[in-house]
């Protein structure tokens, strides 16, 4: 599920409203659960984690500044908990006997990633060049524009390796259990030269974290649930063509084609990529009113293996 499922753009963004949003998300999960199905719920944070730097910069100089991987952690365990929360209260009300936790999930990383010496992950507001100028200057930020609106902070967005909990993760799977994990793709780390994990500014990307968890926990199907029924290419054209049942080569070909933009779809499509390629039966991608059908290969986009 991505952040913007419970925090809507154009909309205030109270926590009650958040609560409204996230109860009105979790029907096709609560479908899911009913039929049996092993759930794993993955979530974005984009805009919880804007919000949080915002508070950041409103109180700098009056409380302690904190580093991402940690509000990383505070938005996987408030977001994990207004998940966990409206599942349970729904699950209760529909007579599912099933159990629901949120695990606070660690993603490891390679300490020598290039990305991470060459950021390009936009978080935060917007700023002034001015402004961008001077936070370069003072805070260490690498600063760039972002279209015609101003500049934001850049952060190194690695490629995630393993969930460190991620036989936690399978064993609660095992018995049953419906797991909250890798919120906002997890928190990076790497492990240091003493062989300790070790935590460092930079921010993971939802879609491949989750690939990472599933396939670290050998899953059969992997959903990713966004505001479209189908992923298209020649998207916003007369030439439009969604795509229903496909083969991994077949879309990786139209990647490298350019049809699916770097900020949205194609993150999405890398993920398939690599949940299929380690193993994984099929990804769909469709909206969140479609999880329960497309799970069951009745709608969305369905990513397989090559014949």
């Amino acid at each position: 599920m991505g952040g913007n499922a419970i925090t809507k753009h154009g909309e205030e963004d109270t926590i009650a409203r958040q609560f409204a949003n996230t109860r009105k998300s979790l029907d096709g999960v609560v479908e899911l659960a009913r039929d049996g199905y092993g759930l794993v719920i993955t979530h974005g944070n984009g805009p919880q984690v804007g919000n949080a730097l915002l508070r950041i910069e409103l109180s700098r100089g009056k409380a302690p500044i904190l580093p991402l991987g940690v509000l990383v952690a505070d938005t996987e365990g408030g977001m994990g908990y207004m998940i966990e929360q409206s599942l349970q209260n729904r699950l209760r009300n529909e007579n599912i006997d099933r159990s629901v936790v949120t695990i606070i999930t660690q993603m490891l990383v390679d300490k020598d990633d290039p990305s991470i010496n060459q950021p390009t992950k936009f978080i935060g507001q917007f700023y002034s060049e001015e402004e961008a100028r001077e936070f370069s200057e003072s805070r260490g930020w690498e600063m760039r524009k972002d279209t015609n609106r101003g500049w934001r902070r850049v952060v190194p967005s690695p490629s995630p390796i393993a969930a460190v909990e991620s036989n936690v993760i399978k064993n609660m799977v095992d018995n049953n259990i419906i797991v909250i994990a890798g919120g906002g793709g997890g928190i990076p780390v790497y492990i240091d030269d003493k062989g300790n994990y070790e935590g460092f500014d930079a921010v993971i990307d939802k879609d491949l974290g989750s690939a990472v968890i599933a396939c670290d926990i050998k899953a059969d199907v992997l959903a990713i649930l966004t505001d479209v029924e189908y992923v298209a290419i020649n998207y916003g054209t007369q030439e439009q063509k969604n795509l229903e049942i496909i083969t991994v080569s077949e879309i990786s070909k139209f990647m490298d084609d350019g049809h699916f933009p770097s900020g949205s779809m194609k993150p999405k499509i890398q993920a398939a990529i690599k949940f299929i390629r380690n193993g994984g039966r099929m990804v769909v991608i469709t909206s969140l009113d479609n999880a329960r059908m497309g799970v069951r290969g009745e709608a969305g986009t369905r990513i397989v293996a090559d014949k």
